[in-house]
């Protein structure tokens, strides 16, 4: 039998990129604290939450059973700082100057957890930025767009224009790495159309 596969995130990118797998799942709504400890590396960072997150959702369950949690993270790393999601305009527009003209990280980790185990990968892609004026930042942060994203764009949306260069996953620069997420799921059981 195979078993029965939940989303522990409430972002509709990442049940859209799911759903590009074929596979049934539903969706679990899990508040995890996105603290990052003193000393804990980007990557171990965002590996925790993720895996956080899938837990979380793991333990919501009255039924566990066979049931496979899927927890992901996403976040923008510039100069070993971790961009979360802006507070405010003017935080959206400050993240932005200092990614404008250089290559910052994204890295995306998923996590599949489940009563026998749990499983994680971490994707991490190179993004560069063109160089941006104050107009663009302005007309960008204007838009809306930029809230509730890691680093204040997205990439599917209009954040594209400013995307110079991607060297990894579109997918997990969105928000879900398809090639790794796919990979753990073959792995816990879970058939994908295709």
């Amino acid at each position: 039998m195979t078993p029965v596969l939940y989303l522990a995130s409430q972002s509709p990118r990442r049940r859209q990129l799911l759903d590009q797998l074929g596979v049934d799942f539903a969706v679990l709504d899990v508040d995890v604290p996105e603290q990052r400890a003193p000393g804990e590396s980007p990557r171990d960072y965002v590996s925790r939450v993720a895996c956080d997150k899938a837990r979380a959702g793991l333990a919501a369950l009255v039924h566990a059973g066979d049931a496979l949690v899927l927890g992901a993270d996403t976040e923008v790393v510039l100069d070993d700082e971790v961009f979360g999601k802006p507070r405010d305009a003017a935080d959206a527009a400050a993240m932005l100057r200092r990614l404008s003209g250089r290559t910052h990280a994204v890295i995306s980790a998923v996590w599949l957890v489940g009563t026998r185990g749990e499983q994680g990968e971490v994707c991490v892609s190179q993004v560069r930025f063109a160089t941006l004026d104050e107009a663009a930042i302005a007309a960008y942060v204007a838009t809306g767009e930029p809230f509730g994203k890691a680093g204040a764009y997205a990439i599917q949306g209009r954040g594209a224009a400013m995307v110079a260069h991607l060297d990894g996953s579109y997918s997990g620069v969105m928000g879900l790495p398809l090639f790794e997420t796919a990979r753990l799921l073959r792995a816990g059981g879970i058939s994908q159309a295709g």
